[in-house]
């Protein structure tokens, strides 16, 4: 099954080359080339069969190609025998070749006539076809494109039997069940449609960019206990475009699971697949799926249900020359498609260049991981340039004739002095002797030619540089511009480019997030500030859904599991600051081990540790005081008995003055007064 094909133009077309093996034992290989030529080589010798070019290659080129089926012979009826002329028809369908171009058409090409059988124009498709599919029993044809159509094509009348609208994005992909009953269709979801009806049977969620490969992997249900309705239980394949990922769907009888069951992982995009259906539950799946890197990966997998890690390929082949002395080193050899043969143990590989090919059959009885095949295609024909020069004359040159400067005409450029040889160079004219060369010529004028070059206007202005960069699709201009990381040049780079490069912009900022994520965290600041400076000349235009739709896509599926990576980082906080809390109290002291004021005066050295005891304690201090007051008064003369009533009267004034200001002291934490100077004052 192909999946190569489209334009340059367009970022997010299918990597590769439309190819596909014919159906009768691979005896035959087409390949439609990036020139718009068909050709039809011979897998068994490896040599060129047909080659067609047809009379549009060059503004309608091929972008995909499929054979019609091996059964697709009238099964004669009892009734009547069946003409020679029904019968040489029925035979031919089987080598047609069908062939979708970029506007629209699908030719019908006999590889037994050698020339174009047919062609299908009328009410069909307005845009580029990206897929055709026959159907294995009626003869139809089926084709999807740009336009958001699937048309069902009647190819003995080359008349449109039915056409409907098939996604509100371009359809990129189709294939037909095995029983013939129903399609499956492909833009950025996948839906399949009952053919007698045309209605949606099923919605699968699909990929976040245009899918390029659909095929079905089983032909029976897993499970035969129940009985089989043609479609229930099966598996089929899905891959897209920019994405590593190949997802394993099965078509359930309630609508509930709508997700990709298992997935296959690859090293680069899918251009070319090719597999065995499984018969029976224990017969596994073989795959071999051609990427753009030029490899070829291999699985082995019994179809069983939900498989939640992403699978890996049993054995990856690669084809390299041989890399003969010391400074030739191993270069790698492209693989453009691969196919098992009907043995199924051995496999036919296509590789080289789409110009001349190589087809060899190689067995698969090797265990190994990792298989690198070495292969010398020096001694293939590759066009040479060769050189024609053989002999060189000097132009005749009339004495009188004027050397116009560099520059414009009328006006005179800078030229430094001439050199010494010009003096020569004048008297040879003069003389009459030989023609003088160009190289003197050359020298008279003193044109340095490497300065000339490194004196051409240059530029540093970041939006002169986009614009041409993404005008000429030049990846290193872009670079250049695209890799700056100071936010400033960025917003005046997007404030100042034109209007007209916006949108290729968004395409090509959208084409580096999904190619290299490691480049997202430059690419979204780049995004953001053309959203944000540009959001109104963006409104405008009525058809930035579709295509803006996949940069919404992709954004999407990265945002999605954000939610979940935000959670679990407020779990590790809190976790992470549980412990570094209860580390900080174990890492803590005690704070009774040290007091935060000790207050002394100069009598404290006087005093004794049991009255620093007493004094430090509050409840003792007013009884401190009544004791000595008693001591006091007992002292006291008995003669003096009326001095002493009154001295009693004053002292317990003082005395409770003097408990009022301890208190307030003792409130501003000035509490550390001695009882014994404060009696011996009274």
């Amino acid at each position: 099954m192909a999946a190569g094909g489209g334009g340059v133009a367009d970022p997010l077309s299918p990597a590769g080359v439309p190819c596909a093996f014919s159906p009768l034992n691979q005896a035959y290989f087409a390949l439609a080339s990036a020139d718009g030529q068909l050709r039809v080589w011979e897998t068994a010798n490896n040599r060129l069969h047909q080659e067609y070019v047809p009379s549009a290659h060059l503004s309608g080129t091929c972008t995909c190609l499929a054979w019609a089926p091996a059964r697709l012979q009238a099964k004669e009826s009892p009734q009547r025998k069946k003409r020679k002329s029904e019968a040489i028809e029925t035979s031919n369908q089987i080598d047609l070749l069908a062939l979708g171009t970029a506007v629209g058409s699908i030719l019908l090409y006999s590889t037994v006539k050698g020339e174009l059988h047919s062609k299908l124009i009328s009410g069909g498709h307005d845009n580029k076809v990206n897929c055709i599919q026959w159907h294995q029993d009626n003869g139809c044809l089926y084709s999807c494109s740009d336009d958001k159509h699937i048309v069902e094509w009647n190819t003995q009348t080359c008349k449109v039997k039915c056409k409907w609208k098939g996604d509100n994005s371009s359809v990129s992909s189709l294939c037909i069940s095995p029983d013939g009953k129903m399609l499956l269709s492909a833009g950025r979801t996948i839906k399949l449609w009952v053919l007698e009806t045309k209605e949606i049977y099923r919605h699968f969620t699909g990929h976040a960019t245009p899918v390029s490969s659909l095929i079905f992997t089983t032909i029976r249900p897993p499970n035969e206990s129940q009985p089989f309705d043609g479609i229930t239980g099966l598996y089929f394949l899905s891959g897209a475009v920019h994405d590593r990922l190949l997802n394993v769907w099965q078509v359930r009888s309630e609508n509930k699971e709508k997700n990709a069951v298992m997935s296959f992982t690859v090293t680069d995009e899918p251009v070319y697949i090719d597999l065995t259906l499984s018969e029976n539950k224990e017969e596994p799946v073989k795959l071999a799926v051609v990427c753009r890197d030029g490899q070829v990966h291999l699985f082995e997998h019994i179809l069983n249900g939900y498989c939640k890690k992403p699978l890996t390929s049993n054995c990856t082949i690669q084809i390299a020359t041989p890399g003969k002395g010391k400074k030739s080193t191993p270069k790698p050899i492209p693989i453009l498609a691969a196919g098992f043969c009907s043995d199924k143990m051995s496999l036919l590989l296509v590789y080289g260049n789409w110009f001349q090919p190589i087809i060899e059959r190689v067995a698969l009885n090797s265990k190994e991981p990792h298989v690198c095949l070495v292969r010398d295609i020096s001694n293939c024909w590759a066009p040479k340039v060769e050189t024609a020069i053989t002999k060189v004359r000097t132009p005749v040159m009339n004495s009188e004739a004027k050397v116009l400067v560099p520059g414009l005409p009328g006006h005179h450029a800078a030229i430094k002095p001439a050199p010494p040889q010009t003096e020569e160079v004048e008297s040879k004219r003069r003389l009459g002797e030989n023609e003088i060369s160009i190289e003197e010529r050359l020298g008279a004028l003193d044109i340095d030619t490497k300065k000339e070059k490194d004196d051409l206007p240059q530029t540093n202005s970041f939006p002169v540089l986009l614009t041409q960069g993404l005008e000429s699709n030049d990846f290193e201009m872009l670079n250049k511009v695209l890799q700056t990381r100071n936010l400033n040049l960025i917003k005046r780079t997007v404030l100042r480019m034109p209007l007209h490069a916006v949108i290729p912009l968004l395409q090509e900022l959208t084409k580096r997030l999904q190619g290299h994520p490691n480049s997202a965290v430059l690419m979204v600041q780049w995004l953001k500030c053309v959203l944000t400076v540009h959001a109104s000349y963006l409104s405008t235009l009525p058809d930035l859904v579709p295509q803006l739709g996949t940069l919404y896509q992709l954004m999407e599926s990265r945002v999605k599991t954000f939610q979940k990576l935000s959670h679990l980082h407020g779990k590790l906080i809190l976790l992470i600051t549980q412990v570094t809390a209860s580390e900080k109290t174990k890492a803590m002291t005690c704070p009774a081990q040290k007091a935060k004021l000790v207050y002394e005066e100069e009598s404290s050295e006087e005093e004794s540790d049991d009255e620093i005891a007493e004094k430090d304690s509050d409840d003792n201090w007013d009884e401190d005081e009544e004791e000595k007051e008693s001591e006091k008064d007992e002292d006291v003369d008995e003669e003096n008995e009326e001095e002493e009533e009154d001295a009693e009267e004053k002292d317990e004034e003082n005395g409770e003055e003097d408990r009022d200001v301890a208190s307030e002291k003792e409130l501003n934490g000035d509490s550390d007064l001695d009882p014994e100077n404060e009696s011996e004052e009274e």
